[in-house]
C-alpha cells in the first residue's frame, strides 16, 4: 500500500475551490432523469449528456477535482475516441468509480437497508484501477424512523453497514485506490434536525471505530456525509445557520482530523440551498479539513434541464454556472446575488 500516493490523490479531490461531480448514476436512474426531458436512454444518450459536462470549461479545470463514475461510463469512449476516464484526466480532475452494486433491505429489519457488492470487488478493483480510476465511492444508506419511532435505524444496521464500509475502504486502499466512505443518512422523513444530528452522530462514531479496527489509514481516505438537516415532511425546517452550525458540531465530536477533507452529499436539497450551506461552514468556522462538494444532482439538474437532449451550449452554461458557485462556496466567498 502506498500511504504516500493515496494521500496525494485525496488532497487533489479537496483542492481549494473545487468539488466532485457524482455522474455515477445507474442505468436506472438515469432513465428516470432522461424521462423528465424526454430523451431515451441509450448508452449513446448516456455518453453524450456525460461528454458534454466532461468537456465544459472553465467548470471542469477550474471547479471539479474529480468525477465519480458509473461502470458503463468508465468503460466508454467519447464520439473522438478518446476514453472518458482519460478526457476526465486531461482537465486535472481524478477519475472515480462507485463501486458499491446497490442497497438492499436489510434481512430482520423491516424498513432498514443494507449495501450490496463486497463480492469479487478485489477483482474489480484492480480492474478499475487499470481503466485510469483512482477513487472509489460506496454509500450506505441510513433511514430514521417516522412517527418518532426511535427504533430505525437500530444497532443491527449501523453496525452491519459500517461495517462493510470499512472492508471496501480497506480493499480499494489495498488497490491503490482512495475510497469515498459515505454513510448517509437520509432527509426523507418527518424528523427533526435534532434526530439528524442524533443519528449522524451514531453512525459516524461507529463507522470511525470499524475503519480502525479494519486497518484503513485515514490520511488516504475521503468522508462523503450528508449535513445535519429537517426531514423534508418535517413542520419545523432549521435555518441554513442552524444546518451549518449543527452539521459543524456533528463532524467536529465524531471525525478525526488526519481524513484529508469532507465532501458533502447533496441529497435532495435545492441547488442553492447546497450551495447556501456549504459556504455558511465555510466562511464561519475553522475547521481541521477543507469542506466541499460531491453532488450529482445539485450540479446536474439544471445543465441537464439546459441541455434537453440537444442544446449542448445551453448545458454547459448552466453546468459552468452551478460549478463556479460551489467553487466559491468551498472557499466561503459564494453570495446568492451571485445565483442571477
Amino acid at each position: 500500500m502506498d500511504i504516500d500516493a493515496l494521500y496525494e490523490t485525496a488532497m487533489r479531490m479537496v483542492a481549494p475551490g473545487k468539488g466532485i461531480l457524482a455522474a455515477d448514476e445507474s442505468t436506472g436512474t438515469i432513465k428516470k432523469r432522461f424521462d423528465t426531458i424526454k430523451l431515451e436512454s441509450t448508452a449513446d444518450s448516456r455518453r453524450d449528456w456525460r461528454e458534454m459536462l466532461f468537456r465544459t470549461e472553465p467548470a471542469m479545470s477550474e471547479h471539479i477535482s474529480g468525477v465519480i463514475l458509473y461502470d458503463e461510463t468508465l468503460r466508454q469512449k467519447a464520439k473522438d475516441g478518446t476514453p472518458l476516464a482519460e478526457l476526465i484526466a486531461n482537465t486535472g480532475a481524478v477519475p472515480g468509480i462507485k463501486v458499491d452494486t446497490g442497497a438492499k433491505p436489510l434481512a430482520g429489519a423491516p424498513g432498514e437497508m443494507i449495501t450490496e457488492g463486497l463480492d469479487g470487488l478485489r477483482e474489480r478493483l484492480a480492474e478499475y484501477h487499470a481503466l485510469g480510476a483512482r477513487f472509489a465511492k460506496w454509500r450506505a444508506v441510513i433511514n430514521i424512523g417516522a412517527g418518532g419511532d426511535e427504533s430505525v435505524p437500530s444497532q443491527y444496521c449501523i453496525n452491519t453497514n459500517m461495517h462493510a464500509l470499512a472492508r471496501y475502504a480497506m480493499l480499494c486502499q489495498e488497490a491503490g485506490i482512495v475510497p469515498i466512505v459515505e454513510p448517509e443518512v437520509i432527509m426523507d422523513g418527518d424528523h427533526d434536525i435534532d434526530r439528524c444530528y442524533e443519528v449522524t452522530e451514531f453512525g459516524l462514531k461507529r463507522l470511525y471505530a470499524e475503519l480502525f479496527e479494519q486497518g484503513v489509514v485515514l490520511e488516504g481516505t475521503i468522508l462523503k456525509p450528508n449535513m445535519i438537516i429537517s426531514g423534508t415532511n418535517c413542520s419545523a425546517q432549521a435555518s441554513r445557520e442552524e444546518v451549518a452550525e449543527m452539521t459543524v458540531q456533528c463532524l467536529t465530536n465524531c471525525v478525526p482530523a488526519s481524513v484529508p477533507g469532507i465532501a458533502f452529499l447533496s441529497g435532495g436539497q435545492s441547488d442553492v440551498d447546497a450551495t447556501a450551506h456549504l459556504n455558511i461552514m465555510n466562511a464561519g468556522f475553522d475547521l481541521p479539513w477543507p469542506l466541499t462538494f460531491s453532488y450529482g444532482r445539485a450540479l446536474q439538474a439544471a445543465p441537464l434541464a439546459a441541455w434537453g437532449g440537444k442544446d449542448e451550449a445551453a448545458g454547459q452554461k448552466a453546468f459552468n454556472h452551478r460549478a463556479k458557485m460551489n467553487g466559491l462556496a468551498a472557499l466561503g466567498e459564494w453570495d446568492e446575488g451571485l445565483e442571477g
